[in-house]
């Protein structure tokens, strides 16, 4: 089992501090200002307010950035580095030589991880601790955040494919690995700093994708997603994020802004599932090995979750 942390026995310089939440920030705010401003851009040039020349000019990053696509940067994830040291970040990879290895060997993989959170900082802290990993494994994201101006480019730093059951098909296919969130933006709604809930028990296409084009599964298990913002879950927003597949909710941390609270957070990477090869698997395949990714997630979250202050007393709910 490889152990990696940026935790120290003392707590970082404040300017250190500050820094990484100045970084962690900007992606929790841009989440809640993207699509006032998208809004905004677009009544303007309807409005042609308060010229057509300033309508224009205001919507301009706008049209810049439909034209210009995401563009996967470790130069850029290199430079998030102090959003560590803000978070307190550890990873424990529990068979990461192996994977390494088969990967090498042209086998590739479908890592499953949980639970989704507002935004999935731990996610992106390990693609800035690893971020040549992010550029070989790209996370599959909804088409919504692909196509949402700016946004795509804010995100698509971190090296973002289409969740698209085509898609998705198509990379393994062609012999790529992909990462993907099991349970969606409609996990988003169900954090909560009391308990943990996972959205999984419907949630079997991934299962039936992985046994059809013989790719194993790997599951992760992403401490802190769900602690570190929380989110308003009902009220029409809440109600167009679940439409859209995209966090438009007001959400909140620190100082009960849009701030995540500097709480340590720990990413998991358990061992690959053994998944055979079947063409044509059966329900009663698929359930027996959606069941085996179930129980890997509960041990996984049991086994590590002492390691997180805030996790040492939540149980495990799969709903």
């Amino acid at each position: 089992m490889c152990i990696q942390t940026t935790h120290q026995k003392e707590k970082p310089p404040i300017h250190q501090w500050f820094l990484g939440m100045i970084v962690a920030s900007i992606f929790s705010f841009a989440y809640l200002i993207i699509p006032i401003y998208l809004l905004s851009s677009a009544c303007c040039l309807i409005l042609r307010y308060p010229t057509t020349n300033a309508s224009m000019m205001y919507a301009l990053p706008m049209f810049l950035s439909i034209i210009i696509p995401p563009l996967p940067s470790t130069f850029i994830l290199r430079l998030l580095k102090p959003m560590l040291y803000y978070f307190d970040y550890e990873a424990i990879y529990t068979d990461d030589k192996n994977v390494r290895q088969a990967i090498a060997g042209g086998k590739n993989f479908l890592f499953a991880a949980q639970p989704h959170g507002i935004l999935s900082f731990v996610g992106m802290c390990a693609a800035v601790s690893k971020p040549d990993d992010a550029m070989k494994v790209p996370t599959a994201a909804a088409s919504a955040v692909l196509q949402t101006p700016l946004l795509k480019n804010l995100m698509g730093i971190f090296n973002l494919v289409d969740a698209s059951a085509h898609n998705l098909k198509k990379i393994l296919k062609g012999g790529g690995s992909v990462l993907i969130y099991i349970g969606g933006i409609a996990e988003l709604f169900k954090s909560c700093r009391a308990e943990e809930r996972l959205y999984l028990k419907k949630r079997k296409g991934f299962i039936k994708l992985a046994l059809r084009e013989g790719v194993d599964v790997v599951p992760i298990y992403l401490f802190g997603n769900t602690s570190v913002l929380s989110a308003l879950k009902h009220g029409p927003l809440a109600t167009l994020s679940r439409k859209l597949q995209v966090s438009l909710t007001w959400f909140w941390g620190k100082y009960y802004l849009p701030i995540p609270r500097d709480e340590k957070i720990l990413y998991v990477v358990g061992k690959p599932l053994g998944l055979p090869h079947i063409e044509e698997p059966t329900q009663e395949d698929i359930d027996k090995w959606h069941g085996v990714y179930c129980d890997e997630v509960r041990k996984l979250f049991e086994l590590h979750k002492e390691r997180v202050p805030m996790y040492k007393h939540k149980k495990l709910f799969i709903d």
